[in-house]
């Protein structure tokens, strides 16, 4: 998703598990450089296009990975719709119980919840994508207070407690987060999926389960459009407060 003004080339990669955030940089001749940080993570790409206009590149994730990547344009290419991707395979009310940032245990089954639509967040403090729909998920938290619950469940690239707490903690504060973030003691995509059997997959960070009233799964979203996707950001969020307006009837 770029525009490109002479040399100057700004916009982000789309993909089924997000986006890459804001990006810039230029064309040069047959030379692309892209890149972005945002206080936590640096991007650069790189890309050569040749005569058959496919461009083939490297990706750097900061200093520590890098990949190759290969573009050709497609007008009739369409990414799977994010409601698609993870199934429901248990009918049954979502349950669990993780502690908060206080280490006070937190359930479903708690009184704050009881009878109440709740949007569950699969994510971690690692995740960009995850940064961006947590400034989102507030301001959906502020919009109907009273009426949705959201919980944050943080999958950290550490099982240690503290550290985890510390790192979701920055999170927190950065955003104002006023709804729980509980710290699971796990990490990765298999983990989180084994410690949710109600689905059949989690292919992303992060993915949001948004929950009826007696708490059964509704729809799954995988992934999330970031600002710097423009107009599919827009459409997004139109989706989610639709979806929204549905659960709390």
């Amino acid at each position: 998703v770029f525009k490109q003004k002479m040399q100057k080339v700004t916009g982000t990669f789309l993909t089924e598990s997000g986006d890459y955030r804001y990006l810039e940089g230029i064309a040069d001749g047959t030379k692309l450089y892209l890149s972005c940080f945002d206080g936590s993570h640096a991007f650069l790409f790189t890309g050569n296009i040749d005569e058959y206009n496919v461009i083939t590149g490297t990706f750097y994730s900061g200093a520590h990975w890098q990949e190759k990547w290969v573009a050709k344009k497609n007008d009739k290419f369409q990414l799977r719709d994010p409601y698609s991707i993870t199934k429901t395979v248990k009918k049954e009310p979502l349950a669990f119980t993780y502690p908060n940032l206080e280490g006070k245990k937190i359930s479903l089954a708690d009184e704050r919840y009881k009878d109440k639509p709740v949007i569950i967040q699969i994510m971690g403090s690692w995740c960009p994508n995850c940064m961006d729909e947590t400034a989102y998920l507030e301001q959906v938290y502020n919009k109907y207070k009273g009426k949705l619950e959201i919980i944050g469940l943080a999958y950290e690239k550490t099982t240690d407690f503290e550290k985890a707490k510390k790192n979701v903690d920055r999170l927190k504060t950065k955003y104002g987060v006023q709804y729980e973030m509980l710290i699971t003691g796990l990490s990765g995509k298999d983990n989180a999926q084994k410690s949710l059997p109600w689905l059949s997959s989690i292919s992303a960070f992060p993915t949001t389960l948004y929950l009826n009233k007696k708490h059964e799964i509704e729809k799954i979203y995988t992934g999330y459009y970031g600002p710097a996707t423009g107009n599919a950001y827009v459409k997004m969020k139109e989706s989610m407060e639709s979806l929204i307006a549905e659960l709390i009837k």
